[in-house]
């Protein structure tokens, strides 16, 4: 992969989000809150700090909300208007900066994540671009956040980069795991990757997770792979097939990673976020210390 700027980000949201039934029935999980802002948002502005200016969603025909929450509301807008609520009004009009265009591509089968990063091809075209899985929150304070540390040392490398981190050994049977060499400060090498190893298969405890910078030939190799488990094209084969002809590295970036594709790591970042909240962060700890003495988790003193 050369070292072209990455303008291009590709958003894979067809999922159907069952773990979060029934709230997913007719809400999908990359609408869900996290206190004020759905989890695209999070993703979106992620894509956009690191220089994205082309968003493509890979959507499913039934799946209607993401594309509303970023199109214009006139009806709402006008009402907010007229009612003088311009801090309001901002924040509906600016969910998109200026420059930036939103592109919504159908996937009409659930065929798995390298399929759906397929579908974007015509869009994204001959150029490295982004893949950012909006499940996975990346919270990096005060600091770059996750993709734009990836796309620098892409630019720097000229090499495809995707994002990893440590996570104990008897969990890698749920994810993408790396083997690397020449590991150095937060990057290294990829030699060899495995989907859903388990413990005593797995080459290491380094797992792949929701960030992803990729060169486009990465998408002549997924239009060759073959589906696997559940007839899905994995985007791991692909990756896996880009390593005899193309360097690819992996990231430790700096940050806190939120598995929101949980319950529990919904939870974790709702608080988190609250806590870090100018107008939430004292009535959010008053009411959790409050919640855990009342429980008896703690005293109240």
């Amino acid at each position: 992969m050369n070292n072209r700027t990455v303008r291009k980000a590709v958003f894979p949201v067809a999922g159907l989000g069952t773990r979060f039934l029934p709230a997913t029935k007719t809400v999908p999980k990359e609408m869900l809150p996290i206190v004020d802002r759905p989890l695209i948002q999070y993703a979106v502005d992620e894509a956009i700090q690191a220089g994205c200016d082309t968003l493509v969603f890979v959507t499913n025909r039934y799946k209607h909300a993401v594309a509303d929450y970023f199109d214009k509301a006139y009806e709402l807008e006008q009402k907010l208007e007229r009612s003088g609520k311009q801090e309001q009004l901002d924040l509906v009009r600016h969910v998109l900066p200026e420059g930036v265009r939103a592109v919504f591509v159908t996937q009409a089968e659930a065929l798995g994540l390298g399929h759906a990063v397929l579908c974007a091809k015509p869009v994204v075209g001959d150029e490295p671009f982004a893949v950012l899985l909006p499940d996975d929150l990346i919270w990096n304070r005060g600091g770059d956040g996750a993709l734009k540390q990836m796309t620098d040392l892409a630019a720097s490398s000229g090499a495809s980069v995707i994002a990893t981190q440590e996570v104990p050994r008897e969990q890698t049977g749920s994810y993408g795991i790396v083997a690397t060499e020449g590991f150095s400060g937060r990057s290294g090498r990829i030699t060899g990757i495995v989907e859903k190893p388990s413990p005593e298969e797995a080459p290491s405890t380094l797992a792949v997770v929701g960030r992803y910078v990729l060169s486009p030939r990465v998408f002549d190799l997924l239009e060759a792979t073959r589906p696997g488990a559940g007839g899905e094209i994995q985007l791991t084969d692909a990756i896996s097939a880009l390593l005899a002809e193309e360097t690819a590295l992996a990231y430790r970036f700096k940050g806190t990673r939120f598995d929101c594709g949980t319950h529990i790591g919904l939870i974790e970042a709702t608080i988190r976020y609250a806590l870090d909240n100018e107008k939430l962060s004292e009535p959010a700890r008053r009411m959790m210390t409050d919640a855990l003495v009342e429980m008896g988790v703690i005293d109240s003193e």
